[in-house]
């Protein structure tokens, strides 16, 4: 019998992870000493793990420093159009093994740490996540990163370096708590300073109208240092540019005006400027209407439109002197994506600028405006919509009020000329919300000052189209696109699910990680034995390896032929962890009813961040976890039943858990999840979808076949229909006795005896006020799962219904979808050629 082979050499045989030659291995090996030595001034004998974390990412950065300064030469040579993605927000995960992925290293740097008697996959779990986002927008900005990267487009991603990036989750006695995200910590090795393009931001103030102009005068500055991060592109040598702003206070900050003894509290005060890049606000699909998210949204944008126009009007490399002054050409050389409304001001900024400062005339700088922004609509929630108090404006930042005060003027009176004697749809379209409290609607400016607007789904951009935005589409038709989402499938497949991208390129070559529409060619193999049997033993291998992560942090025998039911999202109404729930209590109740029945084994899993405000969220947690109490300790039920909570949900805590999973819970009422893109990542790492006509959800069911999800629930027209008729809980509670024993229990405290009116609020909100109508699709629901259990129980026919899934990817890889923002938006072209790898000219 062969000893079977150690994670390691296990590792060493996936080709994908590229060659580790003899020269490669050794020139590392002394690259990580050499870094060890003399970057972290330690010796061997006293070096920590976090130590030999930093030698290594080093050594992988050295790889990436002469493409990065190579790219941004070539950019300048070449002078191409360029797009700025400006978001609030890049959820990046780690970055040591998508760098060694991307560059072709893994194998070699594997085999470098083993021959120095280390474990790579050790030293990579010291890396910190670069938490900055909250779910799916901001995830999407770093997918999007990748493939502009990987299409060879010259793209810069624009954000703020927050201190602190989404909070970190402890479950303590069933509750969420909170925890701040200290991630730079130990430093960051993968970002440089660039103190030389510090940019001043100014805020508050008051306006002067002048024979020359508009003077704003009197503000407060706040100085913007940005921090850049390399994003290398897959294997073609091609290093784009992330620079995030960090806030600093100027060195004269408050001393101008210090009184005697008050030198101290002047430097003290600092920290009031430096606050706007000290933490991300942590609400998903919710408007918080707070002074210092607004600072940092004008934040943002003013650093990085200085940088814009500063590298507009520069010449070729390395060249001072200002070489570009037509702003007409403004559009032809640039493009500025706006990553939902928050870098909204970016629209008013722009005019700001051309029209106060470079003195176009204001129609000219409109039409520069409006040709170089294109925005994205990510929700159709209006709880989510930013509506800024315009008191709050004339305030902070005087003269951008004055500027879309003109704009709404002028659109206003576009609106009468082409609508003429329609009052009605001048208040729908006016940028201003009159009555109470007056407010900026920053959707419609982002429309108005756009020459382009997606939604990020077939089925979402349709939404737009005939509700939110009607009247906008109705007016300007030709501005309105669909985008629909995608992932990178180098982190989402090669770097999280080696063991799968192998067998598949086994039997299609490598080449779809770069063109994932190349998986198409696996339905041939759908009834093929031998890939049927590879395909079922990777899911195998990756849920035994989970379980053992599982049991290590949750202390509860996991059962790892059991089905590995997963829904892992934000924690919020709209996504319905509710009906998951009831789901959990109904097959509970079952199994109790029928102990000796043959029923499918499941584990359960739901993980996902509350919102700190949000208290249904958290009061939904507190149930998931109090259902688990008692599920998991009742003997009949044994390990046919398991329910975990899985805490503080991450990308890094993803990559884990999405290759183990068999079923994918993609759930939200009908119309009201965007897009979604954690489900196309279930989908490319073979689990199957539980799902409703949602999102992307709609256009995955086309190109696997819908016979291939399980589909269930209203559709949009449905949910409308029933808008219409109203939503009556207690109709279906009072039809469903298993419904209404799932309520029972959850009211009664079956679940939490101690405490037994301790979900009162959330029964009250399901029975008399639940937006999102979880009743409704209670019954189908249920169905749906039996049909999931009884398939289980094949096999065979289980992982048919994978394969074509994965075939049916294709569409949903990020660089499909940046491919169409560049030609479709943009006016770039991507191209897969490679530039010339400078360590080999050196």
């Amino acid at each position: 019998m062969s000893k079977p082979l150690s994670d390691h050499d296990r590792r060493k045989q996936i080709s994908v992870r590229g060659l580790a030659g003899v020269d490669n291995v050794s020139e590392l090996k002394q690259n990580f000493n050499r870094h060890l030595h003399f970057t972290l001034a330690k010796d061997r004998n006293v070096a920590t793990r976090r130590d030999y974390y930093f030698a290594l990412a080093h050594t992988v950065r050295d790889h990436l420093i002469g493409r990065w300064i190579r790219t941004q030469q070539y950019y300048y040579e070449k002078d191409p159009k360029r797009l700025y993605y400006i978001s609030l927000e890049f959820y990046m995960g780690r970055t040591l093994q998508n760098t060694m992925v991307n560059l072709a290293l893994e194998n070699a740097c594997d085999e470098a740490t083993y021959q120095l008697g280390l474990d790579m996959e050790e030293l990579e779990d010291m890396e910190e996540d670069a938490g900055l986002g909250n779910g799916g927008l901001g995830r999407l900005a770093a997918c999007f990163l990748d493939s502009m990267a990987s299409l060879g487009l010259a793209a810069y991603g624009y954000g703020i370096r927050y201190e602190f990036g989404i909070f970190n989750q402890k479950i303590m006695n069933g509750w969420q708590v909170e925890e701040a995200d200290d991630w730079l910590r130990y430093g960051n090795a993968w970002e440089k300073a660039r103190p030389e393009y510090m940019r001043p931001v100014r805020f508050y103030g008051r306006t002067e109208h002048q024979p020359d102009g508009v003077k704003w005068v009197d503000t407060q500055v706040v100085l913007a240092l940005p921090y850049d991060t390399p994003v290398p592109g897959y294997r073609n040598n091609v290093v784009n540019t992330m620079r995030l702003w960090s806030a600093k206070a100027p060195c004269e900050f408050n001393l101008k005006d210090f009184n005697v003894g008050g030198y101290i509290q002047a430097v003290l005060d600092r920290n009031l400027a430096e606050n706007i890049s000290r933490v991300l606000y942590p609400n998903d699909n919710f408007f918080e209407g707070k002074e210092l998210r607004l600072k940092q949204e004008y934040f943002v944008v003013s650093a990085t439109l200085q940088d814009i126009i500063r590298r507009f009007k520069v010449s070729k490399f390395g060249s001072r002197e200002i070489a570009r002054t037509d702003f007409s050409k403004l559009p032809d050389k640039v493009a500025i994506q706006l990553n939902d409304t928050h870098p909204a001001m970016a629209i008013p900024e722009l005019m700001r600028v051309l029209v106060d400062e470079e003195k176009l005339p204001w129609d000219k700088a409109w039409d520069v405006c409006v040709r170089t922004c294109a925005y994205t609509n990510h929700t159709v929630l209006p709880e989510a919509l930013e509506r800024w108090p315009v008191d709050l404006f004339a305030h902070l930042l005087p003269r951008h009020l004055e500027i879309i005060y003109e704009i709404n003027r002028r659109h206003l009176e576009n609106v009468a000329a082409r609508f003429p004697g329609d009052n009605d749809r001048l208040g729908r379209m006016s940028l201003i919300e009159e009555g109470g409290q007056k407010r900026i609607n920053m959707a419609h400016l982002c429309i108005v000052g756009s020459h382009a607007v997606n939604g990020v789904a077939q089925i979402h951009s349709d939404i737009l189209k005939a509700t939110v935005f009607k009247d906008f589409y109705e007016m300007e038709p030709q501005k309105f696109q669909n985008k629909t989402n995608g992932i990178t499938p180098r982190r989402w497949l090669v770097m999280c699910n080696p063991g799968l991208a192998e067998v598949i390129a086994e039997r299609i070559g490598e080449d779809f990680i770069r063109d994932l529409d190349q998986l198409e060619s696996l339905r041939k193999f759908v009834n093929d034995e031998a890939f049927i049997r590879d395909v079922a033993k990777v899911k195998q291998e990756n849920k035994l390896k989970f379980s053992v992560h599982l049991e290590e942090h949750y202390k509860v025998k996991i059962n790892p032929n059991s089905m590995f039911d997963v829904q892992v999202k934000r924690i919020h109404e709209y996504k319905r962890q509710l009906l998951n729930c009831l789901h959990i209590i109904t097959y509970y109740n079952r199994i109790k009813r029928e102990p000796n029945k043959q029923w499918t084994p499941r584990t359960i899993m739901i993980g996902g961040k509350a919102a700190p405000g949000y208290h249904t969220a958290k009061m939904i947690i507190r149930l998931i976890t109090a259902i688990g109490e008692v599920v998991n300790n009742d003997p009949v039920v044994g390990d046919r039943l398991k329910v975990i909570f899985l805490e503080n949900y991450r990308v890094t805590l993803a990559e884990k858990a999405i290759p183990a999973a068999d079923l994918s819970e993609q759930i939200s009422t009908a119309g009201t999840e965007a897009s979604g893109t954690g489900n196309m990542k279930f989908m490319l790492n073979g689990a199957l979808t539980i799902g409703t006509m949602d999102g992307a959800n709609v256009e995955m069911a086309e190109e696997a076949g819908e016979d291939n999800l399980f589909i269930f629930g209203m559709r949009v027209d449905d949910v409308d229909e029933m808008d219409r008729k109203g939503y009556h809980a207690h109709e279906y509670y009072n039809r469903l006795p298993e419904l209404k024993q799932a309520i029972d229990q959850i009211a009664g405290g079956f679940f939490t005896p101690k405490q037994p009116d301790l979900f009162k609020e959330i029964v009250n909100m399901l029975m008399n006020h639940d937006r999102f109508k979880v009743f409704a699709d209670y019954e189908d629901y249920i169905k749906c799962q039996e049909k999931v259990n009884a398939l289980y129980k094949n096999p065979k026919e289980w992982t048919k219904k994978v394969i074509y899934n994965i075939a049916g990817c294709g569409k949903f890889s990020s660089d499909r979808t940046i491919a169409q923002y560049a030609r479709e938006i943009w006016g770039m072209e991507p191209t897969l050629e490679k530039l010339p790898n400078p360590d080999k000219l050196l």
